[in-house]
């Protein structure tokens, strides 16, 4: 997959919808326009669910990784899962949306140690 174009109104969707279709605690969501995708292998993998009518979440069908969605209502633009992007982004998240549906386990900006491996605790 290959991005030819900004990525805009990026955010941390904390909705309950977000969360289950990612498995995490939200999901980090930002727009495209629909001709600045191109799918530069591994079409055949894409498929994709009517979430809602006029409503898709398109996914890869090998990994299940959800992709981007789409809505019959602005078919210019796409909403893409920025995680499966292998490429850095100059753009930046703009917000934290939904916060009232977030996880009880997340508490947001909770100041947690950083590390740039396993935890120390972790069994190897």
């Amino acid at each position: 997959m290959t991005i030819n174009g900004a990525i805009s109104d990026i955010i941390h969707c904390h909705c309950s919808l977000c969360r289950k279709s990612s498995g995490t605690a939200f999901a980090t969501n930002g727009f495209i326009t629909t001709k600045s995708l191109s799918i530069t292998k591994g079409q055949s993998f894409i498929n994709a669910f009517e979430v809602k009518p006029g409503r898709k979440r398109h996914f890869c069908k090998q990994c299940a990784s959800p992709l981007y969605s789409s809505n019959a209502d602005d078919p210019t633009r796409l909403r893409l899962r920025l995680g499966v992007l292998n490429s850095d982004i100059t753009e930046r998240p703009m917000s934290h949306n939904f916060v009232d549906s977030k996880a009880n386990w997340d508490s947001l900006n909770e100041d947690l140690p950083h590390y740039s491996e396993f935890e120390p605790s972790r069994a190897k």
